[in-house]
């Protein structure tokens, strides 16, 4: 489903997601935000975020809910995350043929044709 700028629908809308968590995830999210402390576990150069961890990601996408595969995240990092595993999956899905290629709204294919006339 597209999503647009000012979009106020949840991103995971559609999604069966929320089914496939085990029935204690609210004791696991409670158990990876209080092992990092409440703050962002995510590292870019070598400095790790400062910003409150209010989501929980699995590291590798899928459905292993081991701690091992759970991190605390801020939601800007963990909405970046997400974005970009849903478009490497798109562009997978795209790849083997899954995923039907989308016309592009600015291209014209030809001139215009005349429209036929019935009638009088």
């Amino acid at each position: 489903m597209a999503r647009w700028r000012g979009d106020t629908r949840p991103a995971w809308e559609g999604s069966d997601r929320k089914s496939r968590l085990p029935a204690d995830w609210w004791r696991l999210r409670q158990v990876v935000l209080k092992r990092c402390e409440g703050r962002c576990e995510l590292v870019e150069d070598g400095v790790r975020c400062y910003a409150e961890a209010t989501d929980v990601d699995h590291i590798l996408p899928g459905d292993d809910h081991s701690l091992l595969n759970l991190q605390g995240l801020c939601k800007s990092h963990h909405l970046s995350k997400t974005g970009r595993e849903v478009r490497a999956a798109q562009l997978k899905r795209k790849a083997l043929g899954k995923l039907p290629e989308e016309p592009q709204p600015g291209i014209i294919k030809g001139p215009p044709q005349p429209k036929e006339r019935r009638g009088f």
